[in-house]
């Protein structure tokens, strides 16, 4: 890609009006675009990103027996009053039809669609377990839509659902689900500064568990035992009697953290308002069980910027930067030949070919945050000098060494 041909342009200051440090480096790199309060457009090098955060998440997912399905934004009144949520939910963006005069939710989330999906292939203990996952929009009406990508009323998410025939079944893939979260954030680069957290299981189960990931943004408090290293979430600290519970431990470290994904036990909190049922080997007829695993999406693309980042800009993790070379040259054409030779090799390269000063082009590469800049220029003397935006180093190499880096 020339950046050249690039329609998105940095800036050179914060954007107005922003407080989050996700949204401040985001828009100024020229990743997303504000729409209003709560709501980003995806710019095309934002894109990219999202699309390998997509990638990585879809292969953990499938791994793991998921399939693929894209459910509708668009649901409709009954199944919200089915589950007693329809005037339950604050966040409900809730409107009628000028047409038909019915009335529908933009999803917030998918179990009101995704139970009858499945009560339509779901008879027998010998379908049983599914697994089924989405990348889809949410909505939510957010009364104080902030922090960015962290918080807002239109969204990316994933959410996977499990049905199984009983508790044991669920358990033992709810345990695999766990690891699974564990390998994402690990390719994602947060993996480090991630905790598996005990938290409120609401109406479900006793307990749910969040991804947490320490920043001093964040807006939840955990509560982090160094012995296990696994975390508690400050709303449910005080009935675990202050201490952790995998080692009753009481040497708690109280960090601030953003949570990045969470998985529940559903049980048949909403497989029963749909009667949702199945008859087991013995002909008895039992409501299904279910477990749902959920990730913010675009919400970890902010996250990852408030966990990567210097007084410079972004510094993107390898594997989800929207490209993995930038080429700069002091002199128009003098990278010509090697960026064509790099498309050539399929390297992702985004070229500066633009007519500004060095500095600037600096200044940018630095500002998007891609991996390994690359520079051509009289110095070089037909090499490239490389270097990782993560270190201070450079070094002069040959293009045929490109790939070690």
């Amino acid at each position: 890609m020339k950046q050249s041909a690039l329609f998105v342009k940095t800036l050179k200051e914060d954007p107005q009006g922003e407080e989050s440090l996700n949204a401040k480096l985001l828009i100024r790199a020229g990743f997303v675009h504000k729409v209003m309060a709560g709501v980003y457009a995806f710019l095309p090098l934002g894109l990219r990103v999202m699309n390998k955060i997509e990638s990585v998440i879809r292969k953990e997912m499938e791994s793991v027996g998921g399939q693929e399905l894209l459910m509708s934004s668009l649901q409709p009144k009954a199944d919200w009053v089915k589950t007693d949520r329809w005037n339950n939910l604050d966040v409900l963006f809730r409107f009628t039809s000028h047409y038909s005069q019915n009335e529908y939710v933009l999803g917030p989330t998918h179990e009101e669609e995704v139970v009858p999906i499945l009560k339509q292939h779901i008879f027998s203990y010998r379908d049983l377990p599914i697994y089924v996952f989405q990348f889809q929009n949410k909505f939510r009406d957010e009364k104080r839509a902030k922090s960015g990508l962290l918080r807002g009323r239109e969204f990316l998410m994933k959410d996977f659902y499990s049905f199984h025939a009983d508790g044991s079944d669920l358990d033992n893939y709810y345990d695999i689900m766990a690891g699974v979260y564990k390998r994402v954030f690990d390719v994602l680069g947060i993996g480090d500064k991630t905790y598996f957290t005990f938290a409120s299981g609401g109406t479900f189960s006793k307990y749910s568990h969040e991804f947490q990931m320490i920043a001093p943004s964040g807006e939840d408090t955990i509560y982090v035992c160094n012995k296990c290293n696994i975390a508690i979430n400050e709303e449910v600290l005080e009935s675990m009697n202050n201490a952790c519970p995998e080692c009753s431990s009481k040497e708690l470290k109280i960090e601030k953290a953003i949570e990045v994904g969470n998985i529940f036990k559903l049980k048949d909190k909403y497989s029963a308002p749909f009667n949702l049922q199945f008859k087991d080997i013995s002909g008895t007829t039992k409501n299904v069980l279910m477990g749902c695993y959920g990730i913010g999406v675009s919400r970890l693309m902010g996250t990852i910027v408030e966990a990567s980042y210097d007084n410079k800009g972004i510094i993107w993790p390898e594997s989800i930067a929207p490209f993995c070379y930038h080429l700069l040259e002091q002199n128009p054409g003098e990278a010509k030949q090697i960026y064509e030779k790099m498309i050539e090799d399929k390297h992702e390269v985004l070229y500066d070919d633009r007519k500004i000063g060095l500095g600037e082009k600096f200044a940018d590469a630095d500002l998007m945050g891609i991996p390994i800049r690359l520079l051509v220029s009289s110095k070089t003397a037909g090499k490239i000098e490389v270097k990782k935006r993560k270190e201070e180093k450079t070094e002069i190499i040959n293009y045929e060494n490109i790939s070690k880096f």
